[in-house]
């Protein structure tokens, strides 16, 4: 994936990726050869692709952003690649059949599903899959109703919003927790019909925990053939997380100390080793971050009643503001 950031006509000595394989067909060398006026259109066509090769490089910079999740990178070059070529084959006249792009998100909380379908949605967009490109994020609460028919309208209602653009159902698993008299079941029915009358107007995702998602998936024997795409969000190693934190804190004007960092991975040791519940990673590592800039705030104070800390260690977070919550 590392070569894809080569920006078009500069050249390397090593073996080029897909995406430089993409790059040499953009239509700077094209332009440098004599060509017929019989081929001037065919010539012009061309010139369309440095804008999807701009695209992705701006993808790419949000992607290279998230730590981790390669086999979510390497998902978006495929939906890239394709839609490009597909451009392609339309020019030279070939049939380019409708994609299905709803998606279905496996994962703890904090692996970065909601982040991944912004950039997923944005990219759509631009590609022209989507007229729009906005996410709508929505859970039970907003599909279920409290009587027979409600749900149904909720649920056709947060469709309409988000045609030309994803709707996101996180937790999508609770719709069907209740069993067969649970409004839950209306939601996805209606979710289903939406689906086929309204095609390729708008993309459903939905996301959850991967053991409750498979079992949602089950209870309904038509839902795993709409969602062709399942992307298995894993949890972060500690040394990801290490370095989401520092770049937490450096996008908050803030610096760990190496003694913070370590405290930093005992904390993630504890937790992820202890917690009853789901593992939240990258939220973890969030409320650590914004608990310890409060708790140097308070000691900074303390420590300097009469003058001020200068610029290095109103950016420092110690040792001792990382203080984990007592179970």
């Amino acid at each position: 994936m590392n070569g894809r950031g080569i920006a078009a006509g500069k050249r390397t000595e090593e073996r080029p990726s897909r995406q430089i394989n993409v790059v040499l067909r953009s239509p700077e060398p094209i332009a440098s050869v004599n060509v017929d006026e019989t081929d001037a259109a065919t010539s012009t066509k061309s010139q369309a692709l440095p804008q999807y090769l701009s695209l992705y490089q701006e993808i790419q910079k949000e992607l290279d952003h998230l730590v981790g999740l390669d086999n979510i990178k390497d998902l978006v070059f495929e939906v890239y690649a394709f839609l490009q070529i597909a451009h392609m084959r339309t020019d030279a006249g070939l049939l380019s059949n409708a994609h299905v792009y709803h998606m279905i998100f496996k994962g703890n909380p904090g692996t970065g599903k909601t982040t991944v379908a912004r950039i997923i949605a944005k990219m759509l967009q631009k590609m022209g899959v989507l007229s729009k490109g906005h996410l709508i994020e929505v859970e039970r609460a907003d599909l279920v109703g409290e009587y027979i028919g409600h749900t149904a309208q909720k649920t056709r209602d947060l469709v309409k919003k988000s045609l030309g653009g994803v709707l996101f159902i996180d937790e999508a698993y609770s719709l069907a927790r209740g069993g067969e008299k649970d409004f839950g079941k209306e939601a996805i029915d209606t979710l289903v019909k939406s689906m086929e009358d309204q095609k390729n107007q708008f993309i459903l995702i939905l996301a959850g925990y991967s053991g409750e998602m498979d079992f949602f998936l089950r209870t309904n024997p038509g839902l795993p053939s709409r969602f062709p795409i399942q992307l298995d969000f894993p949890d972060y190693t500690v040394d990801q997380l290490i370095q989401i934190s520092e770049m937490m804190a450096k996008e908050r004007d803030y610096i760990l100390m190496p003694q913070s960092i370590l405290k930093m991975k005992e904390y993630l040791l504890n937790e992820r080793n202890d917690s009853l519940h789901a593992f939240s990673n990258a939220r973890y590592v969030r409320n650590v971050i914004e608990k310890a800039i409060r708790h140097q705030a308070v000691r900074l104070l303390n420590q300097y009643r009469s003058g001020q800390p200068g610029k290095q260690e109103l950016m420092t977070l110690r040792p001792e503001d990382l203080k984990m919550d007592k179970r």
